[in-house]
């Protein structure tokens, strides 16, 4: 897999990368504290990426990242991830491409299911064992029957 910058792939894991293509930013005016920068530069960025037409995911873990991204997700299956934390643009795109890379990669990993084992018949015979002498200890804990 190449590496960042390397033909404009950014990588996810070992095995999956996105093309820098598949990924569009805005910038747009951030909220919150900045002094007068606040009211002159767009230094927010709202990062997005259309999952649904990506053709660098395979289908499972697109699905695994619709179901993570949850409201981040739009109807036409494009994640917008708004990032305005930072006073810098830079920074700022920063963040959001690294919020965008750590869902895939969670996404990216399968969920091992547990397979169910039988229980061998020697262990079940022996927890009736143990469960019939501790019945019989407490059995004699009691008052003797009256003949």
């Amino acid at each position: 897999m190449p590496e960042r910058g390397e033909g404009g792939w950014i990588p996810i894991n070992a095995r999956l990368a996105l093309r820098e293509e598949e990924l569009s930013e805005s910038f747009v005016r951030a909220s919150g504290p900045g002094g007068q920068n606040v009211n002159k530069v767009s230094s927010a960025v709202r990062l997005s990426f259309d999952l649904a037409a990506s053709p660098s995911l395979p289908p499972a873990v697109k699905e695994r990242a619709a179901r993570l991204a949850g409201r981040r997700l739009t109807n036409e299956g494009v994640i917008v991830i708004a990032a305005q934390q930072f006073r810098s643009l830079e920074q700022n795109r920063q963040d959001a491409r690294e919020r965008l890379l750590a869902l895939l990669r969670e996404a990216a990993v399968a969920p091992v299911y547990r397979v169910a084992t039988r229980v061998p018949r020697s262990q079940k015979r022996q927890r009736l064992e143990v469960k019939q002498r501790r019945g019989d200890i407490k059995r004699l804990r009691g008052t003797p029957a009256a003949d």
